[in-house]
Protein backbone atom coordinates (compact mmCIF):
# COMPACT_ATOMS: atom_id res chain seq x y z
CA UNK A 1 0.00 0.00 0.00
CA UNK A 2 1.49 3.30 -1.09
CA UNK A 3 1.59 6.30 1.19
CA UNK A 4 0.28 9.63 -0.09
CA UNK A 5 3.04 12.00 -1.09
CA UNK A 6 2.92 15.49 0.38
CA UNK A 7 2.66 18.37 -2.03
CA UNK A 8 6.03 19.88 -2.91
CA UNK A 9 4.72 22.79 -4.98
CA UNK A 10 4.43 25.91 -2.81
CA UNK A 11 1.04 27.60 -2.87
CA UNK A 12 1.07 31.13 -4.25
CA UNK A 13 -1.34 33.98 -3.63
CA UNK A 14 -2.50 37.06 -5.54
CA UNK A 15 -5.67 38.97 -6.33
CA UNK A 16 -5.36 42.13 -4.26
CA UNK A 17 -7.45 44.85 -5.79
CA UNK A 18 -6.76 48.51 -5.18
CA UNK A 19 -9.71 50.48 -3.90
CA UNK A 20 -10.75 53.39 -6.06
CA UNK A 21 -11.53 56.30 -3.77
CA UNK A 22 -11.91 59.19 -6.21
CA UNK A 23 -14.87 61.55 -6.39
CA UNK A 24 -15.12 61.04 -10.15
CA UNK A 25 -13.06 58.16 -11.48
CA UNK A 26 -9.61 58.68 -10.00
CA UNK A 27 -10.11 62.39 -9.42
CA UNK A 28 -10.67 63.79 -5.95
CA UNK A 29 -13.31 66.43 -5.29
CA UNK A 30 -10.89 69.39 -5.67
CA UNK A 31 -9.35 67.67 -8.70
CA UNK A 32 -12.74 67.37 -10.37
CA UNK A 33 -13.38 71.06 -9.67
CA UNK A 34 -10.02 71.98 -11.26
CA UNK A 35 -10.87 69.98 -14.38
CA UNK A 36 -14.30 71.62 -14.64
CA UNK A 37 -12.82 75.12 -14.30
CA UNK A 38 -10.07 74.30 -16.80
CA UNK A 39 -12.55 73.04 -19.39
CA UNK A 40 -14.69 76.15 -18.88
CA UNK A 41 -11.67 78.37 -19.46
CA UNK A 42 -10.88 76.52 -22.69
CA UNK A 43 -14.40 77.21 -24.00
CA UNK A 44 -14.25 80.95 -23.32
CA UNK A 45 -11.88 81.84 -26.24
CA UNK A 46 -13.97 79.71 -28.59
CA UNK A 47 -17.18 81.52 -27.64
CA UNK A 48 -15.53 84.95 -27.81
CA UNK A 49 -13.50 84.15 -30.95
CA UNK A 50 -10.66 86.14 -29.38
CA UNK A 51 -6.95 85.34 -29.60
CA UNK A 52 -6.33 87.65 -26.63
CA UNK A 53 -8.70 85.60 -24.47
CA UNK A 54 -7.00 82.43 -25.70
CA UNK A 55 -3.60 83.76 -24.65
CA UNK A 56 -4.91 84.29 -21.13
CA UNK A 57 -7.26 81.34 -20.65
CA UNK A 58 -5.28 78.51 -22.28
CA UNK A 59 -2.17 78.77 -20.02
CA UNK A 60 -4.34 79.02 -16.91
CA UNK A 61 -6.40 76.02 -18.00
CA UNK A 62 -3.22 74.04 -18.71
CA UNK A 63 -1.94 74.76 -15.20
CA UNK A 64 -5.25 73.67 -13.67
CA UNK A 65 -5.28 70.41 -15.67
CA UNK A 66 -1.68 69.66 -14.66
CA UNK A 67 -2.62 70.24 -11.02
CA UNK A 68 -5.56 67.84 -11.40
CA UNK A 69 -3.89 65.02 -13.32
CA UNK A 70 -0.23 65.37 -12.33
CA UNK A 71 1.05 62.76 -9.87
CA UNK A 72 4.01 62.99 -7.51
CA UNK A 73 4.69 60.05 -5.18
CA UNK A 74 1.16 58.78 -5.78
CA UNK A 75 -0.56 62.07 -4.89
CA UNK A 76 -1.99 64.67 -7.23
CA UNK A 77 -0.84 68.27 -7.04
CA UNK A 78 -4.14 69.46 -5.53
CA UNK A 79 -3.80 66.84 -2.77
CA UNK A 80 -0.26 68.03 -2.03
CA UNK A 81 -1.50 71.61 -1.80
CA UNK A 82 -4.34 70.59 0.54
CA UNK A 83 -1.95 68.68 2.81
CA UNK A 84 0.59 71.53 2.84
CA UNK A 85 -2.02 74.18 3.67
CA UNK A 86 -3.53 72.07 6.44
CA UNK A 87 -0.08 71.36 7.90
CA UNK A 88 0.97 75.01 7.80
CA UNK A 89 -2.26 76.05 9.53
CA UNK A 90 -1.57 73.49 12.28
CA UNK A 91 2.00 74.82 12.63
CA UNK A 92 0.83 78.43 12.77
CA UNK A 93 -1.66 77.56 15.52
CA UNK A 94 0.89 75.38 17.31
CA UNK A 95 -1.50 72.44 16.99
CA UNK A 96 1.28 70.13 15.80
CA UNK A 97 2.94 70.24 19.23
CA UNK A 98 1.63 68.16 22.13
CA UNK A 99 2.72 68.64 25.74
CA UNK A 100 1.51 66.41 28.57
CA UNK A 101 2.50 66.15 32.20
CA UNK A 102 1.61 69.20 34.31
CA UNK A 103 0.07 70.87 31.23
CA UNK A 104 -2.52 68.11 30.70
CA UNK A 105 -6.13 69.17 31.32
CA UNK A 106 -7.79 68.09 34.53
CA UNK A 107 -11.32 66.86 35.01
CA UNK A 108 -13.68 69.53 36.33
CA UNK A 109 -15.55 66.99 38.46
CA UNK A 110 -12.70 64.97 39.98
CA UNK A 111 -9.70 67.24 39.49
CA UNK A 112 -7.67 64.28 38.17
CA UNK A 113 -5.76 64.17 34.92
CA UNK A 114 -7.31 61.59 32.56
CA UNK A 115 -5.32 59.49 30.11
CA UNK A 116 -3.68 62.10 27.91
CA UNK A 117 -2.89 61.08 24.32
CA UNK A 118 -2.09 63.32 21.35
CA UNK A 119 -3.93 63.88 18.10
CA UNK A 120 -6.69 61.51 17.03
CA UNK A 121 -6.07 59.35 20.12
CA UNK A 122 -7.09 62.11 22.53
CA UNK A 123 -10.67 60.86 22.58
CA UNK A 124 -9.72 57.28 23.56
CA UNK A 125 -10.37 55.93 27.02
CA UNK A 126 -9.10 52.67 28.50
CA UNK A 127 -11.94 50.97 30.35
CA UNK A 128 -11.92 48.03 32.74
CA UNK A 129 -14.17 45.03 32.17
CA UNK A 130 -14.36 41.59 33.83
CA UNK A 131 -12.86 39.04 31.45
CA UNK A 132 -15.04 36.21 32.77
CA UNK A 133 -12.01 34.38 34.17
CA UNK A 134 -11.47 36.38 37.34
CA UNK A 135 -9.27 39.05 35.79
CA UNK A 136 -9.67 42.47 34.19
CA UNK A 137 -9.74 43.20 30.48
CA UNK A 138 -8.50 46.49 29.08
CA UNK A 139 -10.92 47.95 26.53
CA UNK A 140 -9.95 50.91 24.33
CA UNK A 141 -13.16 52.91 23.88
CA UNK A 142 -13.60 55.45 21.09
CA UNK A 143 -16.76 57.43 21.95
CA UNK A 144 -16.76 59.27 18.61
CA UNK A 145 -16.71 56.12 16.46
CA UNK A 146 -18.68 54.12 19.03
CA UNK A 147 -16.16 51.26 19.06
CA UNK A 148 -14.68 49.05 21.77
CA UNK A 149 -11.35 47.28 21.18
CA UNK A 150 -9.74 44.41 23.10
CA UNK A 151 -6.09 43.50 22.53
CA UNK A 152 -4.50 40.07 22.91
CA UNK A 153 -0.82 39.18 22.93
CA UNK A 154 -0.48 36.12 20.72
CA UNK A 155 2.20 33.76 19.50
CA UNK A 156 2.31 31.65 16.37
CA UNK A 157 4.63 28.95 15.05
CA UNK A 158 5.45 30.84 11.86
CA UNK A 159 5.57 29.78 8.22
CA UNK A 160 9.18 29.92 7.15
CA UNK A 161 10.36 26.58 8.59
CA UNK A 162 7.33 24.38 7.85
CA UNK A 163 6.41 22.43 4.74
CA UNK A 164 4.13 23.86 2.09
CA UNK A 165 1.11 21.83 3.17
CA UNK A 166 1.21 23.28 6.68
CA UNK A 167 1.73 26.75 5.29
CA UNK A 168 -1.34 26.43 3.09
CA UNK A 169 -3.38 24.98 5.97
CA UNK A 170 -2.49 27.84 8.31
CA UNK A 171 -3.26 30.49 5.71
CA UNK A 172 -6.58 28.79 4.92
CA UNK A 173 -7.44 28.68 8.62
CA UNK A 174 -6.77 32.40 8.95
CA UNK A 175 -8.95 33.05 5.87
CA UNK A 176 -11.72 30.94 7.41
CA UNK A 177 -11.48 32.99 10.62
CA UNK A 178 -11.92 36.23 8.67
CA UNK A 179 -14.81 34.75 6.72
CA UNK A 180 -16.77 34.11 9.93
CA UNK A 181 -17.09 37.88 10.38
CA UNK A 182 -18.29 38.54 6.82
CA UNK A 183 -21.95 38.47 7.88
CA UNK A 184 -24.62 41.13 8.04
CA UNK A 185 -25.14 40.84 11.79
CA UNK A 186 -21.53 40.51 12.96
CA UNK A 187 -20.79 43.08 15.69
CA UNK A 188 -17.03 42.78 15.03
CA UNK A 189 -16.16 45.38 12.42
CA UNK A 190 -12.37 45.23 12.47
CA UNK A 191 -9.49 42.86 13.14
CA UNK A 192 -5.93 44.11 13.33
CA UNK A 193 -2.68 42.18 13.55
CA UNK A 194 0.21 44.21 14.93
CA UNK A 195 3.80 43.04 15.13
CA UNK A 196 6.85 44.82 16.49
CA UNK A 197 10.48 43.99 16.00
CA UNK A 198 12.64 45.66 18.65
CA UNK A 199 15.96 45.11 20.37
CA UNK A 200 15.71 42.77 23.33
CA UNK A 201 16.19 44.71 26.57
CA UNK A 202 17.54 41.63 28.38
CA UNK A 203 15.64 42.46 31.59
CA UNK A 204 13.87 39.09 31.71
CA UNK A 205 17.16 37.24 31.18
CA UNK A 206 18.93 39.21 33.91
CA UNK A 207 16.03 38.68 36.34
CA UNK A 208 15.97 34.92 35.70
CA UNK A 209 19.74 34.70 36.10
CA UNK A 210 19.72 36.68 39.35
CA UNK A 211 17.20 34.25 40.86
CA UNK A 212 19.04 31.11 39.72
CA UNK A 213 22.63 31.90 40.69
CA UNK A 214 23.56 30.10 43.86
CA UNK A 215 25.31 32.05 46.64
CA UNK A 216 28.39 29.80 46.42
CA UNK A 217 28.85 30.30 42.67
CA UNK A 218 32.46 31.17 41.69
CA UNK A 219 32.91 34.91 41.25
CA UNK A 220 34.81 34.42 38.01
CA UNK A 221 31.89 32.48 36.52
CA UNK A 222 29.39 35.10 37.64
CA UNK A 223 31.54 37.88 36.15
CA UNK A 224 31.89 36.03 32.84
CA UNK A 225 28.15 35.41 32.70
CA UNK A 226 27.44 39.09 33.36
CA UNK A 227 29.80 40.16 30.58
CA UNK A 228 28.19 37.67 28.21
CA UNK A 229 24.69 38.97 28.91
CA UNK A 230 25.79 42.59 28.51
CA UNK A 231 27.25 41.79 25.11
CA UNK A 232 24.37 39.65 23.92
CA UNK A 233 21.64 42.12 24.90
CA UNK A 234 22.19 44.71 22.12
CA UNK A 235 22.48 41.95 19.50
CA UNK A 236 19.32 40.04 20.38
CA UNK A 237 15.92 41.08 19.05
CA UNK A 238 12.43 40.50 20.30
CA UNK A 239 9.11 40.29 18.48
CA UNK A 240 5.77 41.17 19.96
CA UNK A 241 2.56 40.18 18.18
CA UNK A 242 -0.87 41.53 19.08
CA UNK A 243 -4.37 40.83 17.80
CA UNK A 244 -6.96 43.60 18.20
CA UNK A 245 -10.70 42.91 17.98
CA UNK A 246 -12.98 45.92 17.50
CA UNK A 247 -16.71 45.86 18.19
CA UNK A 248 -19.17 48.46 16.94
CA UNK A 249 -21.76 49.46 19.54
CA UNK A 250 -24.06 50.63 16.76
CA UNK A 251 -24.13 47.28 14.98
CA UNK A 252 -24.50 45.41 18.27
CA UNK A 253 -27.02 47.78 19.86
CA UNK A 254 -29.60 45.06 20.60
CA UNK A 255 -27.00 42.80 22.21
CA UNK A 256 -25.56 45.75 24.15
CA UNK A 257 -29.01 46.70 25.38
CA UNK A 258 -29.66 43.11 26.46
CA UNK A 259 -26.36 43.06 28.39
CA UNK A 260 -27.23 46.13 30.42
CA UNK A 261 -26.65 48.95 27.96
CA UNK A 262 -23.97 51.63 27.89
CA UNK A 263 -20.28 50.95 28.27
CA UNK A 264 -20.89 48.04 30.64
CA UNK A 265 -23.14 46.27 28.15
CA UNK A 266 -20.79 46.91 25.22
CA UNK A 267 -17.82 45.56 27.18
CA UNK A 268 -19.84 42.45 28.13
CA UNK A 269 -20.70 41.79 24.47
CA UNK A 270 -17.04 42.26 23.51
CA UNK A 271 -15.95 39.74 26.17
CA UNK A 272 -18.49 37.30 24.82
CA UNK A 273 -17.17 37.72 21.29
CA UNK A 274 -13.53 37.16 22.22
CA UNK A 275 -14.43 34.02 24.17
CA UNK A 276 -16.25 32.70 21.10
CA UNK A 277 -13.16 33.53 19.06
CA UNK A 278 -10.91 31.14 21.00
CA UNK A 279 -11.61 28.02 18.96
CA UNK A 280 -11.10 29.76 15.63
CA UNK A 281 -7.78 31.21 16.81
CA UNK A 282 -6.57 27.76 17.86
CA UNK A 283 -7.53 26.37 14.47
CA UNK A 284 -5.48 29.13 12.83
CA UNK A 285 -2.44 28.07 14.98
CA UNK A 286 -2.60 31.26 17.05
CA UNK A 287 -2.01 30.89 20.77
CA UNK A 288 -3.42 33.65 22.96
CA UNK A 289 -0.81 34.37 25.61
CA UNK A 290 -3.06 36.87 27.40
CA UNK A 291 -5.82 39.36 26.81
CA UNK A 292 -4.25 42.62 27.93
CA UNK A 293 -5.38 44.25 31.14
CA UNK A 294 -5.73 48.06 31.29
CA UNK A 295 -2.16 48.39 32.57
CA UNK A 296 -0.82 46.12 29.83
CA UNK A 297 -2.66 48.10 27.14
CA UNK A 298 -1.15 51.27 28.56
CA UNK A 299 2.28 49.59 28.53
CA UNK A 300 2.02 48.76 24.82
CA UNK A 301 1.22 52.42 24.15
CA UNK A 302 3.90 53.82 26.44
CA UNK A 303 6.76 51.69 25.07
CA UNK A 304 5.89 52.75 21.52
CA UNK A 305 6.00 56.43 22.40
CA UNK A 306 9.10 56.16 24.60
CA UNK A 307 11.45 53.31 23.54
CA UNK A 308 13.87 54.23 26.32
CA UNK A 309 11.25 53.25 28.89
CA UNK A 310 11.27 49.64 27.64
CA UNK A 311 14.13 48.55 29.92
CA UNK A 312 12.73 50.14 33.08
CA UNK A 313 9.24 48.73 32.49
CA UNK A 314 10.57 45.25 31.68
CA UNK A 315 12.69 45.29 34.84
CA UNK A 316 9.68 46.30 36.94
CA UNK A 317 7.54 43.60 35.32
CA UNK A 318 10.16 40.96 36.01
CA UNK A 319 10.33 42.03 39.66
CA UNK A 320 6.53 42.04 39.96
CA UNK A 321 6.45 38.33 39.07
CA UNK A 322 8.52 37.35 42.09
CA UNK A 323 6.65 35.89 45.10
CA UNK A 324 5.93 38.39 47.86
CA UNK A 325 6.28 41.45 45.64
CA UNK A 326 4.64 44.51 47.25
CA UNK A 327 5.40 47.13 44.63
CA UNK A 328 3.36 48.27 41.64
CA UNK A 329 1.68 45.74 39.39
CA UNK A 330 2.91 44.83 35.93
CA UNK A 331 2.30 47.35 33.19
CA UNK A 332 1.78 51.11 33.23
CA UNK A 333 -0.88 53.32 34.77
CA UNK A 334 -3.28 54.25 31.91
CA UNK A 335 -2.96 57.91 32.90
CA UNK A 336 0.74 57.70 31.98
CA UNK A 337 0.32 55.87 28.67
CA UNK A 338 0.91 58.84 26.40
CA UNK A 339 4.12 60.72 25.62
CA UNK A 340 5.44 63.61 27.65
CA UNK A 341 5.76 65.61 24.45
CA UNK A 342 5.25 65.04 20.73
CA UNK A 343 5.63 67.09 17.56
CA UNK A 344 4.20 66.34 14.13
CA UNK A 345 6.47 67.29 11.25
CA UNK A 346 5.81 67.21 7.52
CA UNK A 347 7.43 63.81 7.08
CA UNK A 348 8.40 62.71 10.61
CA UNK A 349 6.83 62.34 14.03
CA UNK A 350 8.91 63.15 17.10
CA UNK A 351 7.75 61.68 20.40
CA UNK A 352 9.72 61.86 23.63
CA UNK A 353 13.26 60.73 22.74
CA UNK A 354 12.48 59.04 19.42
CA UNK A 355 11.60 59.82 15.81
CA UNK A 356 9.19 57.77 13.68
CA UNK A 357 8.37 57.67 9.98
CA UNK A 358 5.23 55.84 8.89
CA UNK A 359 4.38 54.40 5.48
CA UNK A 360 1.19 53.00 4.00
CA UNK A 361 1.19 50.11 1.57
CA UNK A 362 -0.35 51.56 -1.58
CA UNK A 363 0.20 48.66 -3.99
CA UNK A 364 0.29 44.97 -3.16
CA UNK A 365 2.24 42.49 -5.31
CA UNK A 366 0.80 42.09 -8.80
CA UNK A 367 2.55 38.77 -9.34
CA UNK A 368 2.01 35.49 -7.55
CA UNK A 369 3.72 35.49 -4.13
CA UNK A 370 4.35 32.93 -1.40
CA UNK A 371 2.81 33.01 2.07
CA UNK A 372 6.07 34.34 3.54
CA UNK A 373 6.38 37.38 1.25
CA UNK A 374 6.01 39.85 4.16
CA UNK A 375 8.90 38.34 6.10
CA UNK A 376 11.56 40.85 4.88
CA UNK A 377 9.64 43.74 6.43
CA UNK A 378 10.40 42.68 10.00
CA UNK A 379 14.04 41.77 9.68
CA UNK A 380 15.90 42.61 12.90
CA UNK A 381 17.74 45.91 12.79
CA UNK A 382 20.10 47.10 15.50
CA UNK A 383 19.57 50.78 14.76
CA UNK A 384 15.77 50.84 14.47
CA UNK A 385 12.50 49.45 15.76
CA UNK A 386 9.95 48.35 13.21
CA UNK A 387 6.22 47.88 13.53
CA UNK A 388 3.59 46.69 11.09
CA UNK A 389 -0.19 46.73 11.40
CA UNK A 390 -2.42 44.69 9.10
CA UNK A 391 -5.96 46.00 9.34
CA UNK A 392 -8.90 43.91 8.14
CA UNK A 393 -12.49 45.12 7.85
CA UNK A 394 -14.86 42.29 6.87
CA UNK A 395 -17.77 43.27 4.62
CA UNK A 396 -21.25 41.84 4.88
CA UNK A 397 -22.70 40.02 1.84
CA UNK A 398 -24.91 42.95 0.78
CA UNK A 399 -22.17 45.56 0.89
CA UNK A 400 -19.67 43.18 -0.73
CA UNK A 401 -22.10 42.60 -3.59
CA UNK A 402 -22.56 46.36 -4.05
CA UNK A 403 -18.84 47.11 -3.96
CA UNK A 404 -17.90 44.40 -6.45
CA UNK A 405 -20.81 45.26 -8.74
CA UNK A 406 -19.68 48.89 -8.76
CA UNK A 407 -16.13 47.86 -9.64
CA UNK A 408 -17.35 45.63 -12.47
CA UNK A 409 -19.55 48.40 -13.85
CA UNK A 410 -16.78 50.99 -13.78
CA UNK A 411 -14.29 48.69 -15.47
CA UNK A 412 -16.81 47.54 -18.08
CA UNK A 413 -17.70 51.16 -18.87
CA UNK A 414 -14.05 52.09 -19.21
CA UNK A 415 -13.52 49.09 -21.48
CA UNK A 416 -16.45 50.14 -23.68
CA UNK A 417 -15.14 53.72 -23.99
CA UNK A 418 -11.69 52.48 -24.95
CA UNK A 419 -13.20 50.31 -27.66
CA UNK A 420 -15.33 53.21 -28.98
CA UNK A 421 -12.31 55.53 -29.18
CA UNK A 422 -10.09 52.90 -30.79
CA UNK A 423 -7.62 52.60 -27.91
CA UNK A 424 -5.83 49.34 -27.33
CA UNK A 425 -6.47 47.59 -24.03
CA UNK A 426 -3.34 47.14 -21.93
CA UNK A 427 -2.55 43.97 -20.05
CA UNK A 428 -3.03 45.81 -16.75
CA UNK A 429 -6.53 46.89 -17.73
CA UNK A 430 -7.42 43.41 -18.94
CA UNK A 431 -6.11 41.93 -15.70
CA UNK A 432 -8.20 44.32 -13.59
CA UNK A 433 -11.37 43.34 -15.46
CA UNK A 434 -10.66 39.63 -15.02
CA UNK A 435 -9.81 40.15 -11.36
CA UNK A 436 -13.10 41.96 -10.69
CA UNK A 437 -15.02 39.11 -12.29
CA UNK A 438 -13.08 36.48 -10.38
CA UNK A 439 -13.71 38.21 -7.06
CA UNK A 440 -17.43 38.54 -7.77
CA UNK A 441 -17.61 34.86 -8.69
CA UNK A 442 -15.81 33.91 -5.47
CA UNK A 443 -18.23 36.07 -3.47
CA UNK A 444 -21.21 34.40 -5.13
CA UNK A 445 -19.70 31.01 -4.23
CA UNK A 446 -19.69 31.92 -0.53
CA UNK A 447 -16.27 33.52 -0.04
CA UNK A 448 -15.95 36.64 2.11
CA UNK A 449 -14.76 40.07 1.01
CA UNK A 450 -12.42 42.04 3.26
CA UNK A 451 -11.02 45.56 3.06
CA UNK A 452 -7.38 45.45 4.03
CA UNK A 453 -4.45 47.78 4.40
CA UNK A 454 -1.01 47.71 5.99
CA UNK A 455 0.79 50.51 7.81
CA UNK A 456 4.53 50.32 8.55
CA UNK A 457 6.45 52.41 11.07
CA UNK A 458 10.18 52.70 11.65
CA UNK A 459 11.45 54.31 14.88
CA UNK A 460 14.95 55.42 15.87
CA UNK A 461 16.36 57.10 18.95
CA UNK A 462 19.14 58.84 16.97
CA UNK A 463 17.83 61.24 14.34
CA UNK A 464 20.99 60.83 12.26
CA UNK A 465 20.05 57.18 11.64
CA UNK A 466 16.48 57.96 10.57
CA UNK A 467 16.99 58.25 6.82
CA UNK A 468 19.17 55.13 6.79
CA UNK A 469 16.45 53.19 8.60
CA UNK A 470 13.86 54.51 6.13
CA UNK A 471 15.98 53.47 3.16
CA UNK A 472 16.33 49.97 4.61
CA UNK A 473 12.57 49.78 5.12
CA UNK A 474 11.87 50.79 1.52
CA UNK A 475 14.43 48.29 0.22
CA UNK A 476 12.85 45.46 2.21
CA UNK A 477 9.39 46.50 1.00
CA UNK A 478 10.60 46.40 -2.59
CA UNK A 479 11.97 42.92 -1.97
CA UNK A 480 8.50 41.91 -0.77
CA UNK A 481 6.88 43.35 -3.90
CA UNK A 482 5.18 46.23 -2.09
CA UNK A 483 4.91 49.87 -3.04
CA UNK A 484 5.05 52.20 -0.04
CA UNK A 485 4.00 55.81 0.28
CA UNK A 486 5.22 58.01 3.06
CA UNK A 487 2.29 59.52 4.93
CA UNK A 488 3.25 63.13 4.30
CA UNK A 489 1.45 65.63 6.49
CA UNK A 490 -0.24 62.90 8.54
CA UNK A 491 2.57 61.24 10.46
CA UNK A 492 0.76 61.46 13.81
CA UNK A 493 -2.26 59.62 12.38
CA UNK A 494 0.06 57.08 10.78
CA UNK A 495 1.85 56.48 14.06
CA UNK A 496 -1.46 55.77 15.80
CA UNK A 497 -2.33 53.19 13.13
CA UNK A 498 1.07 51.63 12.50
CA UNK A 499 3.02 51.77 15.77
CA UNK A 500 0.23 51.09 18.28
CA UNK A 501 -1.83 47.87 18.62
CA UNK A 502 -5.11 49.72 19.07
CA UNK A 503 -6.78 48.60 15.84
CA UNK A 504 -7.16 52.06 14.30
CA UNK A 505 -9.30 51.50 11.23
CA UNK A 506 -9.49 52.34 7.57
CA UNK A 507 -11.01 55.61 6.34
CA UNK A 508 -14.47 55.39 4.86
CA UNK A 509 -14.46 54.88 1.14
CA UNK A 510 -15.46 57.96 -0.83
CA UNK A 511 -17.91 56.95 -3.53
CA UNK A 512 -18.36 59.09 -6.65
CA UNK A 513 -21.23 59.15 -9.10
Amino acid sequence: MTQPVASVTPVTYSGWQSEKSGFMGRLSGPGFALVAIGCTLLLIPVNLASWTAAGVCVPVAAVLLVLAFGRVSGLSADEWILLAVRHQIAVARNQNVFVSGPFAPRSVETGRQPMDLPGTLARLRILEAPDGLGGLLGVAHDPVAGTYTAVARVSFPGLALVDTDKQAARVSSWAALLRTFCTEDSPVVRLSVHQRCLPDDGAALRSWTAHHITPDAPSAAVSSLSDLMEGAGPVATNRETYLSVTLSAGRARLAVKGAGGGQVGAAAVLVREIHALGGALSTASLQVMEWLSPRKVAQSIRTAYDPDAQVAIATTNAAARTPGWEGVDEGVDPALAGPAAAETGWGTYRHDGAWTVTYQVRTWPQAQVYATFLQPLLRPRRNARRAMSLVYEPLGPRRARQELAREKSKRSSARYLRAKTGRDESEDERREVNLARTQDAARAAGQGVVRMTAVLSVTVTDVEELETACAEMQADAAAAGLELRRMWGAQDVGFAAGALPLGQGLPDRRVGF
